[in-house]
Parts: structure tokens; sequence; C-alpha cells
């Protein structure tokens, strides 16, 4: 089984350009999800305990809860989407 293919990078180099503090927290997700064959969220959960699926997203605490990156995982075709990053303030203002 391949490990996970993850689009894209560019997202996470322009948050980071906003936001340098999330630079380890961002790269360390990236670097665990491009080595994962997730199969499902329990899955996901077992390495981040607080990924929830929130409609048909999976969505990351970063940081600590500071920054939510939000994908959609089609764990079939192992790919991550990475749809958005914001700050917890932005995230609860695009949930609702």
């Amino acid at each position: 089984m391949a490990n996970m293919n993850v689009i894209s990078y560019k997202k996470i180099r322009e948050f980071i350009l906003r936001h340098s503090d999330a630079d380890a927290g961002l790269n360390a997700w990236y670097t665990t999800a491009k080595k994962a064959k997730w199969q499902n969220l329990a899955e996901v959960q077992q390495r981040y305990l607080h990924a929830d699926l929130v409609g048909r997203y999976t969505v990351f605490n970063i940081n600590k809860n500071k920054y939510r990156l939000i994908a959609r995982i089609v764990y079939r075709s192992q790919t991550i989407f990475i749809l958005d990053i914001f700050t917890h303030e932005e995230y609860d203002d695009w949930k609702t």
C-alpha cells in the first residue's frame, strides 16, 4: 500500500509566511501525513487524537489548537487534499 499523497504543500508554505510560529507544527504534520497509510478516521486519530470529521472534511489541530488544518482525505486513493489552514478564530467564522 502506498503512502499518502498530500496536495498541496503550497497551502502550508503560504500560511507559514503569515504565521511563522506555525512552521514546526505544520511541517511535522506534513511529514507524518506523507508517511501515513491511513485507511479511516480511527487510524488518523491514533496519531492525531483531536482530529475530527466535520462534514466530509477532517480537521487537524496544529500548535495545540492555535491553528486548524482542513483536509479532505480520500482513503481509497491515499490522497490528502489540504483545503485551507486557519487560525482558531478564522476557523470559528468558517464553520458557522
